[in-house]
């Protein structure tokens, strides 16, 4: 079914549409909330709540711009205000960032892709956010600290941290399998 039709007829409440649309796009949208949790069980849970957001949001939607897209950031808002209400993404200390940090090689072709996701999944939370939201969904320091209630300062020393986490997790592995 064309994609168009399947938005309207997920517009006027038709099962048979919404269930072909969470089929066509729970994958991706799976994705995104396990990208931002540690926790497995938590990511389903903000899943569905993003899908419940999404089919009662959809009558909104008004077919410009990218559904896709639309539905991502649905999922990321789902994920970011739960973590607002835990009060994750509370300010850290600036001053206690290194001065001097290294350049950051994540070369992806040395690990492999579930080495570079468990890594970053068990960043502390404030850092596995602005990780995910600067490095993986190209949000500035100016959106992320909008959306997470922070300054532009924090998030840019949050991102910093968890590149050295990154970095240190990373080179820990390289050891240990070339050790």
């Amino acid at each position: 079914m064309e994609l168009v039709k399947l938005i309207k007829k997920c517009q006027k409440n038709n099962v048979e549409a919404q269930e072909a649309l969470y089929r066509l796009y729970a994958p991706k949208l799976l994705g995104i909330c396990i990208k931002y949790c540690n926790d497995k069980a938590l990511a389903d849970d903000l899943f569905q709540e993003a899908f419940i957001t999404i089919f009662s949001k959809i009558k909104q939607f008004k077919h410009k711009g990218s559904f896709e897209g639309w539905l991502k950031r649905i999922t990321i808002n789902t994920v970011l205000t739960y973590y607002r209400k835990q009060k994750i993404s509370a300010s850290m200390d600036i001053e206690s960032i290194p001065e001097v940090l290294e350049d950051i090689d994540l070369d992806s072709e040395q690990y492999t892709l579930e080495e570079l996701l468990k890594c970053v999944q068990d960043l502390p939370n404030q850092y596995r956010l602005v990780f995910n939201m600067y490095v993986l969904d190209e949000y500035s320091h100016k959106q992320i600290a909008f959306e997470l209630g922070i300054t532009e300062g924090t998030s840019k020393s949050n991102l910093s941290r968890a590149r050295v986490i990154l970095q240190k997790k990373l080179n820990k592995k390289r050891y240990l399998i070339s050790g």
